[in-house]
Order: C-alpha cells, then structure tokens, then sequence
C-alpha cells in the first residue's frame, strides 16, 4: 500500500491488536468533552473502558483525576494503541517516539497529509514507512478513528454512544470517510441493525480497508461488510477478499463513487473509451458476489436486508398488498429498476385463492383489497403462502397504515411468519412521514424487521439483494477453456489484416479475403470469393482508415474494382504523402445485420475484462454497454448481453428474425479466453460485430499490445 512492504501475514495481528486493545495513550489529551483530545477520553469514560489509560500533556499534571506524563519516553513500555492528537509539525517526532516505547498501533487524527500537497504525500509516505519498518499498525493519518461495539473501545473523538451489539448478527462498517462512516452507522442503529464495529480510515498510508474487511471476515458474528471507498489501493487482494466472502454467505455491500475516471487519458478503442476505471472496478468486485450500491440510502437499506438474510436464494419477488395502486405501481417500477415479479405457482396461486372472497384476483403483486379487516390474519397467512413458491425469493408486505390498531395487526400476523423465513421479508407501511402509532414503531423496532416507508426504496433495495443472490450463483460458473497463444506485433495498435487472423485462429468469423499488394492480385481475390466487395488499406501507422479514403465499399465488378483500387491509392497518398502500405484488404461486403460492438480489456489493477454494446456509431452516442469478467461463462455472457437497454434490437423488430445472441456470446467467451492466454494484448475491439439470425462476423479488428 503506497509503496512500503509489511511483513507477511502482520496485518491481520496488528488489526486485532489496534481493535482490542487493552492499554491505551492518548498524546494531547485536554479536560474539554467538545475538544479532539477530550472527546476521546470522554469516549473511553463514557464506555467504561477497563484496560489502561496513559495521559500525555505538557500542559497539565491531571485530567479528570487522572494522572498526565510529560513525554512519550514516560510512558510504561507496549502501550498498545496511542492516539496522537499533535500538531502536523510534531506528528513525525511523535510516531518515532511512541515506536522507541513499543507502542503496537498508533491512530493520527491530525489532516495535512497526501490530500493537502505533495510535501504532505511525502511526509505522510515517511510515518507509513517507520511503521511498516517497526511492525506498528497505523490508522490514518486524516481519519476519525474507530469504536469497536463489541469490545467497548471508542477510539474517536467523535461523540459516540454506547450500542448494544445483543447475541446475533451483526454489520461492520470500514469507511474512508470518517463523516461517511458515521452516516451509515446512524443510519442502521436508527434499524436496530446492530454493528459491530466501524472504521474510518482516512488517508490509509498504511492499514487499509482491505485490512480491515480481512479482519471482518474471520468474525463469525459479523454478517455484513459495510465498506465505502473512494479508491480500493489493493484491487487483487479486495477480489481474493470479496471471493471469500462470497464462500462464507458474508456479504460486503460497497459504495464507490467513480471520481476515478476524471482526466482518464483516451483509449486507443471503443472499449477502451468505454471500460472506465470506475466501470472496471464495478465489473470486477460484481462478479465476485459484492454489492455495489450507487447511493447511500441504498447502502442503509440493502445492508438491513442483507444483515438479517446475508445467504438470501436466488428469485424473484412476492409482493402482498391492500392497495390496488401500489400493486399496478409496482408492476411498473419493477420493471423500470430490473426486479422481476415471480409468476407464482398454481399451488401457490390455490393456497393464495382460498385467503379471499370470491371476487377477489389472485395475481402477484396480490391485492387482498379489504381483506385485512375481517381477516387479519391475512397478513401473515399470505406471506407465509409466497414463501413456498420456489421461484420467490425476496417478499414485500406493503399495505397502507390503516388506524393504529390495525397497524399492530399487521406486524403481529407478521412477525411469526418473519421470524422463521428462510427468505427475506421486507415489510412497508406507505404515508412517507405520516406519524405511526408508538406501539406499532416499538414492536417494529424490537423485532428488527427491514421497515420502509416507501415501496419504491424497499424495491430499489430487494433488487440489489436479488442480484446478489443471483451473483453468488453465477460467480461458481466460470469458464476454463484454453484459446491459442497469439504472435502479435509488439508495442501498439496491430494492422487490421493480424488482428483479424488472430481472430480467425481464435475460431471467430471474418469476412472472406485476403490481401493484395498490386490491382491484379485484388482481381485474382476477388474472382475467388465473389463480388460485391470491399476495399481497406493497411498499416500499422493508419489508425483512421476511413478518415484517409481509405474505405472503398461496394464495388460490383472488376472494372469498379480497379477504378476503387486507384482512388483508394490516391486518397492515401494525398492524406499521408510517402506512407507505404502493408497492401490492401479486399473482402467481401457482408449481408446487414444487427451491428454491436465487443471486445475485451486489460486493466493492470482489475484484471481482463469483456465488453459488449450496440455497435456502429450508437455506441458513443448510447453508451450502452456491458462489461464481464474474462472468465465469463457462456450463460452468464448470453444473460449479460440480454440485460443490454438495446436488447429487444435483438429480438424480431420490424419484420427481422431474431438475431443469434448465441453467438454473440460465444464471441464474448472466446476473447475472454483470448485474454486469458495471451498477456501481451492489452485491447482487443471488434467494431462493428454483425449479428444475423444465424452466426455473428467481425467486420473490423483492432488489437493493441504492450
């Protein structure tokens, strides 16, 4: 991390020890609660810390009756955790000192580092190095500490209250941002979501979140990984972390905004252009099962679901309603967001039908209309149902409030049924900020139930926890064939006619061809594959062919062939005077289709990668894309391709046949295996991919290598 080597294998140590301590120093500790070095004493006092407290004031001789040392060097030898409360000027000093007295952690407060200026990276690069060199963990600097709830350290000067953690599972919560984490922890207390502990951890010169979430995993009681990120500094061993919380059923729900992508330097390809930092990032850690929420109320949300259901089945959602217009809105809002509405089973449907009047439809979103008030007990016995229908796999109860006492009906038919799912339950009584009876909040609070006030935040929520779910599936369906070892020119963009051999060897469809150096040798080609054709000059050199004239299309015959062949020349040499040509392309003019762009990129933090969108020019223009792992299996690339917004291009439209998503996917497998076995290729962009009912052809290549 930064560049400074730990020891193997120290990190996870020296977490445990920073997290439990059972001495503590604080070096600028003051009297004021509202002050830095106040409020963390106050915190330590307020929690009833049992281990040690060593005070360090130049200034005072004690604080709250507690005795205070002048220096660091009067400290008792192994402290295990010092918390600096210094000025900037005195940090380096500090940490030196507190390294001579065999201090195992130290946690720096103090901002001015590698987010203020290059002198502050430097200094900051420093005080990670003389830690990393000592065996010290280091959090921070520019970080608002941690409080483990478990054990009853709030090492932050934060005002923080004391959380009862009870016997059962519990969220942990690692944030960059101090602000962010405490944001998220309010938010799940406000739940009853018990938390175990959360971290800020700042600028991280030496611990990291993936420390952190390393720690996280090997707690049993820990259901959820909370994480939020504005840069993941170790992206192979977040993957190698996110793959064993996958094993475990822990899920890690992370928020990352994509301010990486700001000034990105051009790519040489449409992939390239397209395959974003941020976007690669989210590819990546999805595949590996991790929940990638886009805002934070949908961090609060998920990880309440996820806290009570962290091993959530695969299917689609049973919704229970008392409102007709919640059950229409919800047909359309499942659909705009992506989360399916399970069509039950006729089982589940007979089971359903005997709980209503005769008139009442049975359906799912299921409308019980008036129901509820001559037959309570509705609300559970429906739920309980939609539970046996194999193909649901997440339920909302969303019903309006009703007068107080039918609200605690509601939660106490419930609340039975709740407590033995194997599925999650998600629960809502509609009227956003309409005060809810007390009892009815008491008991909804004391039970934990996931509770929203809004159906369209439950859903936005169930959807992230259903593509989870169906993650956890897909990631253990990887391909694993080989694809052959490509001799490619080195250092660039590749001329069309390689790239397109590397294709073909690759079993990939091209256009039939071949090249030709004189007018006569395209003639001899072009009476072995037929007319019309296509005429494309090639040279490592000229990158934009078509900018050049150097398209020729649509030629019907040998005298077009030849004239084409000489304005081709011309236009060549009037954009690039002296270019020598490798020669020129002639193939034939492929059938119309469905054009689509596909093509793969290598990433030095993320790994390969593979993308597919609508092609031609729409692709900029859309941005309609879909990236998956180099490793993606045939049905997983098919499902991917199939989730495009453009995908019922890809059906019959307009008197077309259907188009061979088939072999669109086949394509995408293959060039991830491409990339697999073949190190050197850093892009690969077939554009435009031209798809038929039958079969897809790569009409243009462009490969580009280290």
């Amino acid at each position: 991390m930064g560049g400074i080597a730990r020891p193997e294998g120290s990190a996870r140590g020296a977490v445990e020890r920073l997290l439990n301590p059972r001495s503590v120093a604080i070096l600028g500790a003051t009297p004021e609660r509202d002050s830095v070095g106040g409020g963390v004493l106050s915190n330590l006092e307020l929690f009833g810390f049992t281990g040690d407290i060593h005070l360090v004031s130049r200034s005072r001789d004690e604080i709250n009756g507690r005795p205070c040392v002048k220096s660091v060097a009067d400290l008792p030898h192994g402290v295990d955790v010092a918390v600096l409360i210094v000025p900037f000027k005195a940090i380096r000093d500090s940490v030196a000192a507190c390294i001579a007295q065999g201090v195992g952690a130290i946690v720096i407060f103090t901002s001015g580092f590698a987010e203020a200026s290059e002198d502050g990276r430097r200094a900051q690069e420093e005080l990670a190095q003389l830690c990393a060199d000592a065996g010290v963990a280091l959090l921070g600097p520019n970080c608002m500490g941690y409080t483990n709830f478990v054990a009853g350290v709030p090492m932050t000067f934060e005002p923080v209250a004391r959380h009862d953690v009870g016997q059962g599972s519990r969220v942990a919560i690692i944030a960059q941002s101090g602000a962010t984490a405490a944001n998220i922890r309010f938010a799940l207390q406000a739940r009853s979501v018990a938390i175990s502990h959360v971290v800020a951890t700042g600028n991280e010169a030496l611990l990291g979140a993936e420390d952190f979430i390393d720690h996280a995993l090997d707690d049993a009681k820990i259901a959820v990984i909370a994480v939020y990120v504005e840069q993941l500094r170790d992206p192979a061993r977040f993957l190698t972390l996110a793959a064993r919380a996958r094993a475990l059923a822990k899920p890690i729900v992370m928020l990352h905004p994509g301010s990486s992508e700001r000034g990105r330097k051009a790519a040489e390809s449409h992939t390239g252009a397209l395959a974003g930092d941020h976007a690669l990032m989210l590819a990546a850690a999805r595949a590996e099962a991790v929940v990638c929420v886009p805002t934070l109320d949908e961090m609060f949300d998920t990880c309440a679901i996820l806290a009570r259901f962290p091993a959530p089945a695969p299917g689609a959602a049973g919704i229970v309603t008392n409102s007709g217009a919640i059950r229409g809105l919800a047909f359309d809002f499942g659909e705009t967001i992506g989360l399916p509405i399970a069509t039950l089973t006729p089982e589940v449907t007979a089971e359903l039908t005997e709980q209503v009047p005769p008139y009442v439809h049975v359906d799912n979103p299921f409308d019980i209309g008036t129901t509820g008030f001559a037959n309570p007990g509705i609300y559970g016995t429906s739920a309980t149902a939609m539970l046996k229908d194999p193909g649901v796999g997440i339920i909302l109860s969303v019903h309006a409030g009703g007068s107080p006492a039918m609200q605690e009906k509601k939660i106490d038919y419930l609340l039975p049924v709740y407590e033995q799912a194997d599925k999650p339950i998600v629960f809502c009584l509609i009227g956003d900020d309409y005060p809810l009876a007390p009892a009815f909040v008491e008991k909804v609070r004391a039970c934990g139930i996931p509770f929203f006030r809004s159906p369209e935040r439950a859903m936005r929520a169930m959807k992230l926890v259903a593509d989870y779910a169906a993650a956890r599936v897909a990631a253990e369906d990887r391909d694993t064939r080989t694809a052959p070892a490509l001799d490619l020119p080195k250092g660039g963009a590749v001329v069309e006619y390689v790239g397109k051999q590397g294709l073909a060897d690759l079993g990939l469809s091209v256009p039939k061809g071949g090249m030709a150096k004189t007018a006569d040798e395209a003639v001899a080609i072009a009476n072995r594959i037929g007319y019309p054709l296509v005429l494309k000059a090639q040279a490592a050199k000229l990158s934009h062919k078509s900018d050049a004239g150097g398209v020729i299309v649509g030629l019907k015959d040998e005298p077009a062939l030849r004239a084409g062949w000489d304005r081709l020349q011309a236009n060549i040499e009037a954009y690039a005077p002296g270019l020598t040509l490798d020669g020129v392309l002639v193939e034939e003019m492929v059938q119309p289709g469905l054009e689509l762009v596909i093509g793969a990129k290598r990433d030095p933090n993320w790994g390969p990668m593979v993308l597919v969108g609508l092609g031609g020019v729409w692709i900029e223009v859309l941005r309609d894309s879909r990236l998956m792992p180099a490793d993606v299996s045939h049905a997983r690339a098919k499902a991917e391709i199939l989730s495009l917004k453009s995908a019922r291009l890809l059906g019959p439209f307009r008197g077309q046949p259907a188009r061979d998503v088939d072999a669109v996917a086949e394509v995408a497998v293959r060039l991830g295996a491409l990339m697999r076995a073949n190190p050197q290729i850093l892009e690969v962009d077939i554009n435009p991919l031209v798809v038929h009912a039958e079969g897809a052809v790569a009409l243009d290549a462009l490969f580009v290598t280290e």
